[in-house]
């Protein structure tokens, strides 16, 4: 059983995976409550699976972008549960969590997390033939949303646009639509950023690495949050 946790930014989410699904999952928004509302979350899902704690094998965090405190807060919780209880625990950014969950689309795929003063964190992803997913094709950074759209405007291609867009960034893309930058906002569902994603791709991790020592292959002590500098865009 593999317990999936996701605090970076405002957004939390947790997830359960027995190996062949995902049992629980919950996605909510918290008002800075982190700290408080994550060990119930917790617990709630894991008496909603039918399991208790002993039957934990594994977990996976959102290692960021995102908030500095919320990010630490999920990694705190399971690197300190995983060390405790010598499980293996393996990471995922954010920012491949929302790709995971996009279809094929054409051209380049922006997933963005809020990075605070109206700013967000992106990078460009392109889509892989060899293995059917979508891939990071250049670093993550911070933007405000009119650099990012000129960025993007500039570069020509189709973008198709996931993840934290707040009222600022939808209008921004209404206004760059309307001037023929060729973007496309994904669905309010399909931004959510869920932890059944990271979920999904810890169990793959697991499965494709084998072998007698998962624990020592995923050391808790080997995940560290991933952070990006704001700088003047």
């Amino acid at each position: 059983m593999l317990l999936a946790l996701d605090t970076a930014t405002a957004q939390i989410s947790v997830a359960l995976h027995d190996g062949h699904g995902i049992i629980v999952e919950t996605t909510w928004l918290s008002a800075n409550n982190h700290t408080v509302e994550l060990a119930p979350a917790v617990m709630d899902a894991l008496k909603r699976g039918d399991v208790i704690i002993d039957d934990l094998t594994a977990l996976a965090v959102a290692i960021g972008p995102g908030s500095y405190s919320a990010l630490r807060i999920g990694v705190a919780f399971a690197k300190g549960l995983a060390a405790a209880r010598g499980l293996p625990l393996l990471g995922m950014t954010t920012l491949d969590i929302l790709a995971a969950a996009q279809p094929r689309a054409p051209g380049i795929l922006i997933p963005v997390v809020m990075a605070g003063r109206s700013r967000v964190t992106a990078a460009p992803y392109m889509w892989s033939e060899s293995d059917s997913q979508w891939r990071i094709s250049g670093e993550a950074d911070n933007y405000a949303w009119g650099a990012l759209i000129a960025l993007l405007g500039e570069r020509g291609d189709p973008a198709l646009i996931t993840g934290e867009v707040d009222a600022l960034g939808a209008a921004a893309i209404t206004a760059a639509r309307a001037n023929g930058i060729p973007l496309t906002l994904a669905s309010p569902a399909a931004r959510t950023r869920r932890a059944g994603y990271l979920a999904q791709n810890a169990w793959d991790r697991l499965r494709v690495a084998g072998g007698e020592s998962p624990a020592e292959t995923f050391s808790a002590a080997s995940i560290t949050p991933v952070y990006v500098k704001s700088v003047d865009k």
